[in-house]
């Protein structure tokens, strides 16, 4: 086998299985698939964007590229942003959930610039070999398949607030539906472009120009300078133990990585079966270490040490005890034994798209999750604390399991039980994305189809509320995963049916 790739849409994966076909290496591939997925999933990434890479090669290095979104407004002497725009997403009938969107939700972007500093650094393949397919399918349009007609239901209020979304994403005065095609020629125009200069007309050029005026002239506070100045930054991952396996994730300034690292050593020092009471309770614990003084100390060095020491760690197993009774995201291994876990995000996307670059902006400044004690306190030039957490499960230094998920708060309580499933019950990882799951948060247990009743029932006895929802849905999250059967060798990929993933095994 020659690798396998799991991502978001059918159209992203094959992508990148077409450049491991050819003979490119896991990044090659996974930065194709990116690039495809600006067409393909369109609401929840692009080149206004940000995201983190986690690289391991073939020799045992892993690498952490942090291009996630900056906080916006240097140069400015007195910022005043303009009011954050409300918009509600409802999940279904009864469950909402409230994003701002706007000007001032606009965060820094920096996807080009992480994919191409990624393929410099690691890949094989030149940039100009990479944006043609994904140039073509932004000019030709891109069909919508069934889960995209939900989704693009449900962000119809962000995605089409202001005529430039209206004429791409509403076009008849209505959301698009399954079989129509979305359409992005500005896109395929910056793609093209980015294949023949690289990066920099995004960021010192004149569609950085364009970007700030526009966003400046409606109250955001995206500044020349602050895109002049964006780098890609490295960092040393988190690392957990796990089952005899090292655990690799995003670091702070990041919040999700060090929160699953967090769950998997309690889970470890719990010494009892990892099942659904275990998952939820660990959850609890989790979300009650995410105080303002977590959120705060995250820039601070040596927190990371801090937070997983193993006094910390034992201390809240202990407590435990007592208590017991728009984003998408990409993965790829190849045969040489590199593996890229990708995470970019477009936040649920600001609404704000400036004409003539092909830049539809974030909403990471309107996100509560990622601002959970208030909007516009972060310092500008700081990367804003993400969820986002791409993952690599290492057994004796092999890459056994690459695996990262969309879902913002849920991204924890998507990616913890899929670990769990592979390296626990042996499950590959089709099936352990398409195991149901839930998510404990604001008191509420919320719980797909097929969670085990009688673990639900034990819950309720011990005093949880728990919510059973009557489908599978993208609010649990969006899970793309690939392995490598430590024993046998093969290798297998899940892509998440609730956001439409899919996987590709390459001969």
């Amino acid at each position: 086998m020659r690798g396998v790739v799991a991502a978001g849409h059918p159209l992203t994966a094959e992508a990148g299985a077409r450049v491991l076909r050819e003979g490119g290496n896991a990044v090659d591939a996974a930065v194709a698939a990116s690039l495809m997925s600006f067409a393909a999933e369109s609401p929840l990434t692009g080149p206004g964007a940000g995201g983190f890479m986690l690289v391991h090669t073939p020799s045992g290095e892993t690498h952490l590229l942090d291009f996630f979104v900056a906080a916006p407004g240097r140069g400015l002497e007195e910022p005043s942003p303009a009011d954050l725009v409300p918009a509600k997403v409802w999940w279904d009938d009864e469950s909402f959930q409230l994003f701002h969107i706007g000007a001032s939700s606009c965060g820094v972007y920096g996807t080009t610039r992480g994919l191409a500093e990624a393929l410099r650094r690691f890949g094989t393949m030149p940039l100009s070999e990479l944006v043609g397919e994904p140039a073509r399918a932004a000019r030709e349009g891109v069909p919508l398949n069934e889960v995209q007609e939900y989704l693009f239901k449900i962000l119809d209020p962000l995605l089409a607030a202001e005529p430039e979304g209206r004429a791409i994403f509403n076009p008849e005065g209505r959301a698009l539906r399954a079989g129509e095609k979305v359409r992005f020629p500005e896109l395929a125009d910056l793609l093209e472009r980015l294949g023949a200069e690289g990066p920099d007309f995004l960021y010192t050029g004149d569609v950085a120009a364009a970007v700030s005026d526009w966003v400046l002239e409606r109250g955001g506070l995206i500044t020349r300078e602050d895109l002049a100045t964006y780098d890609v930054i490295e960092r040393e991952p988190a690392r957990a133990r796990y089952r005899g396996r090292e655990v690799v994730t995003n670091p702070p300034p990041s919040s999700g990585g060090i929160l699953i690292a967090y769950a998997l050593d309690l889970l470890e020092h719990l010494g009892r079966p990892a099942d659904v009471r275990a998952v939820v309770q660990v959850m609890d614990q989790a979300n009650r270490a995410r105080t303002e003084e977590f959120l705060t100390s995250l820039h601070s060095e040596g927190y990371l040490e801090r937070f997983l020491a193993r006094e910390a760690i034992e201390s809240a197993a202990s407590e435990l005890h007592s208590r017991l009774g728009s984003t998408t995201h990409i993965s790829v291994l190849d045969a040489d034994g590199g593996c890229v876990s990708l995470t970019c995000s477009n936040g649920s996307s600001s609404g704000v798209i400036v004409p003539g670059t092909g830049v539809h902006l974030n909403n990471m400044l309107g996100e509560a999750d990622l601002n959970p004690h208030g909007y516009h306190r972060h310092e500008p030039g700081r990367r804003i604390p993400s969820m986002m957490a791409p993952t690599v499960v290492l057994r004796d230094g092999d890459p056994e399991v690459a695996l990262g998920s969309a879902g913002s708060n849920r991204i924890r309580s998507a990616i913890l039980p899929t670990i769990i499933a592979i390296v626990d019950r042996g499950m590959s990882a089709s099936d352990a994305v398409n195991s149901p799951r839930v998510h404990f948060e604001a008191g509420i247990v919320d719980a797909e189809p097929g969670v085990d009743e009688a673990q639900l029932e034990a819950l309720e006895r011990d005093g949880w509320k728990v919510s059973r929802w009557v489908e599978r849905n993208l609010y649990f999250g969006g899970v793309q995963a690939v392995a490598r059967d430590p024993r046998s060798g093969r290798l297998s990929g899940g892509g998440d049916p609730r956001r439409g993933g899919a996987s590709v095994l390459v001969d």
